[in-house]
């Protein structure tokens, strides 16, 4: 069971339309005080519905009661917490005209947002899974639904390494945020200018050093010992940041060095690099 909570116009209409393609039975703005009825409904014998997702209603308060009750029962419940950067939700009911569900409560449309942001932390703070969609089209949310929740993909730990520039932002569904600022900063070679992390040149001059190759080490042995112990606690999914200046050198040349070695343990891994054409 997926329980889809978030912030309005961050994405949890398009997160349950795509657990709908992936065969889920989805019922969306559900009040909390139902997800017991439906849940019961169900469960019953001779059910089809196998996997189940709630798109959680405005009872902010409940929400994560609930879900310690249906855990109690022995139900396999998952939280779903879609984010975005209060600006950009701004821009996106401008563009729509939407009214925001808390605009009585509020004095303009920043206050609601942020007074719904208060409302939802403790959700958020519980949420196996946040996907921050500030930067994210419909197709690339579709992705990262796909990635994590498809059928064979949801037994282990998945984890997603990110790099990023502390100049754009840190992201919201980080995890864990390592800042590698300290390592030599291709930027000022002019012939790496232009390259990215993406290339073997760019990459041997960040990690073909003694800082970089020693911070890597000590890193993947640290992510190593903690891994297993993220499983054990329940968790499915783990987002761990790596940060530069401007998110096109260091930052991705240590991520993809990361996800490989990763990968060769048998980690479940996928990259996004999102300043990287910034």
């Amino acid at each position: 069971m997926v329980l889809i909570s978030g912030l309005s116009g961050a994405g949890r209409s398009s997160a349950a339309d795509v657990l709908e393609d992936l065969g889920w039975y989805v019922v969306d703005n559900l009040p909390t005080a139902l997800v017991s009825t439906i849940v019961d409904l169900a469960a019953k014998p001779g059910s089809e519905i196998g996997r189940l997702a709630l798109g959680g209603g405005r009872d902010h308060a409940h929400v994560m009661e609930r879900v310690g009750e249906l855990r109690a029962q022995g139900h396999n419940v998952r939280v779903l917490f879609l984010d975005a950067a209060s600006a950009e939700l701004v821009k996106r009911y401008d563009a729509t005209r939407r009214r925001h569900p808390l605009a009585d409560q509020a004095d303009g449309l920043m206050e609601s947002i942020e007074l719904e942001r208060r409302q939802l932390d403790p959700v958020r703070a519980a949420a196996d899974l946040v996907i921050d969609t500030t930067d994210l089209n419909i197709h690339q949310l579709k992705q990262r639904i796909v990635t994590a929740f498809d059928v064979g993909t949801e037994s282990r730990l998945q984890v997603a390494v990110v790099s990023f520039g502390f100049k754009h932002g840190v992201p919201l569904d980080a995890d864990m945020v390592m800042d590698v600022r300290f390592l030599p900063n291709p930027h000022w070679e002019e012939a790496l200018r232009p390259l990215t992390g993406l290339d073997p040149e760019v990459r041997d001059y960040v990690l073909e050093t003694a800082s970089g190759s020693d911070f890597v080490e000590r890193y993947d042995d640290l992510l190593a010992s903690l891994l297993p112990q993220y499983e054990s606690e329940g968790r499915s999914y783990l987002t761990v940041a790596v940060g530069c200046t401007g998110g096109r050198h260091r930052s991705v040349a240590v991520a993809e060095e990361l996800a490989s070695r990763l990968r060769s343990r048998g980690v479940a891994v996928r990259t996004t690099h999102r300043d990287v054409a910034a």
